[in-house]
């Protein structure tokens, strides 16, 4: 077993993630922020946000059966005979199918060593047999809160006494969020910016607008959750859902597509890949592709935490069946409702916003724009568009002028998925900006948050705010 590497220290890379501001003392900033946004080191919410913020080691039970630690992916298995190369958290259900191949078989996952695994802190150390692991399993430590995970990016401010200047930090995951809060002695007077959303486990949004707030919806969801903490692999969870929160669920956005499809072993995600659901109301379901149509009909039934979805649709048998309803997911981005009968999963998923695509651009159109952050993978590039002035026209062109230069381009919104599409050309600056996938994050009447992610395992996010003149 090789000596455990310790997280690296969230400060170490804090310079890519600042905002330098107006100078200004530690005196200033300790009367200027609220006392309802103020965060300290070892305080009740700086414990709780560690915690929601921590490693959850319990998602990949199914391979190492320890909920304080998780494998590092991807990772191969051997199960029932069957080889398993799991390179993302979806393939945890090619190793349950694998189980189900018999009912005469052991149902052993064999890992294949060596193997690194992460902590709850995100320490990670390499371990090279199953004697090893089991000395690291203590399933008694696992402390993490899964009933409520926080909705990034999250901003927060603090004095920087090297600098004698309020710096704005960008905290982008939890692994982030967690070395902040490890590092919260190490800074001076630190606030967070709120408002944050946070996602509960029932798959709600919730805005919070005080660290009172936040310290108390913590507290009150803390436990509530089936936090998949057992060896009960193939279940859906104990839940609540009803009929009603089903239906509205499904209303609240136009456009479904297949994330997820698997009958009788066989995963047919791909077959669908361009199929669209339109949920109606009335009980109608409305299923294009391309130039296809297919009609059918959807209905939810029974009682909370035991809801029955049937789905006809003509043309379509893969879908027809009766599902028992597993998870609603009701994140900012992504949506997401997963069905299932036994081992059978049907995982509905859509990028609709909290505001329509009509008012996004509506919204854009509507007068003109400047940069008021940009963050190129945790660095700082809003200098770069100071004097800009960004004006988005209903015929699909966009231009940014600061009087002397300017960028001319084309944009739009994709109603299939939610997701913006910004092209400048080659023109500098604002070549940065292009891309066919900003994901919209937020969206008022005076600003609009986009981020993309791109890279191996989500490794580069850029994060675009667009404020309104």
């Amino acid at each position: 077993m090789k000596t455990q590497i310790k997280r690296s220290l969230f400060l170490l890379s804090l310079a890519f993630t600042i905002i330098l501001s107006s100078c200004r003392s530690e005196d200033d900033l300790s009367i200027d922020p609220p006392l309802d946004a103020n965060i300290e080191a070892n305080s009740t919410i700086a414990l709780l946000m560690k915690r929601v913020a921590a490693n959850d080691g319990s998602r990949d039970n199914v391979i190492d059966g320890a909920s304080n630690l998780s494998v590092q992916l991807p990772v191969t298995v051997t199960v029932n005979g069957v080889v398993i190369n799991v390179t993302n958290s979806d393939d945890y259900e090619d190793i349950l199918d694998a189980f189900d191949i018999s009912e005469d078989d052991s149902d052993e996952v064999i890992i294949s060593y060596p193997i690194t695994v992460i902590f709850p802190d995100y320490s990670t150390i390499e371990v090279n047999s199953d004697s090893e692991l089991s000395a690291l399993t203590d399933n008694d430590n696992d402390n993490d809160i899964e009933c409520i995970d926080f909705d990034y990016p999250i901003t927060a401010s603090f004095f920087n006494e090297t600098s004698d200047t309020v710096s704005t930090i960008i905290i982008n995951n939890d692994n982030q969020m967690y070395g902040f809060i490890e590092d919260l002695d190490e800074l001076a007077a630190v606030s967070i910016n709120f408002p944050i959303t946070v996602a509960l486990a029932d798959g709600s949004v919730e805005t919070i607008n005080t660290i009172q707030e936040l310290e108390a919806i913590i507290e009150a969801v803390d436990g509530t959750c089936d936090e998949d903490d057992n060896n009960d692999f193939n279940d859906c969870n104990a839940n609540t859902y009803t009929t009603t929160y089903f239906e509205d669920s499904m209303l609240a956005c136009g456009d479904w597509t297949i994330d997820k499809l698997k009958r009788n072993n066989n995963n047919l995600v791909d077959i669908y890949e361009a199929y669209v659901f339109t949920f109606n109301a009335d009980g109608t379901l409305l299923v294009t592709e391309n130039a296809n149509e297919f009609n059918g009909t959807w209905e939810a039934t029974g009682a909370a935490g035991d809801v029955d979805v049937t789905i006809n649709v003509v043309g379509l048998p893969d879908f027809n069946d009766t599902w028992n309803l597993c998870k609603i997911n009701l994140q900012p981005v992504e949506k997401q409702v997963e069905l299932k009968i036994g081992t059978d999963r049907l995982r509905f998923g859509s990028y609709c916003s909290d505001s329509t695509d009509a008012d996004l651009e509506d919204i854009l159109e509507d007068g003109a724009w400047i940069v008021a952050s940009y963050s190129d993978d945790g660095i700082d590039e809003t200098s770069d568009y100071d004097g800009y002035e960004i004006n988005f026209s209903d015929d699909g062109t966009v231009f940014a002028t600061n009087g002397i230069d300017t960028n001319n381009g084309t944009w739009s919104v994709f109603a299939n998925d939610g997701k913006m599409r910004l092209d400048f050309g080659t023109e500098m600056p604002f070549q940065e900006f292009n891309d066919n996938g900003w994901d919209v994050i937020t969206v008022s009447n005076t600003e609009v948050t986009i981020h993309n992610v791109s890279g191996g395992n989500n490794s580069n996010t850029d994060i675009l705010t667009l404020q309104k003149l």
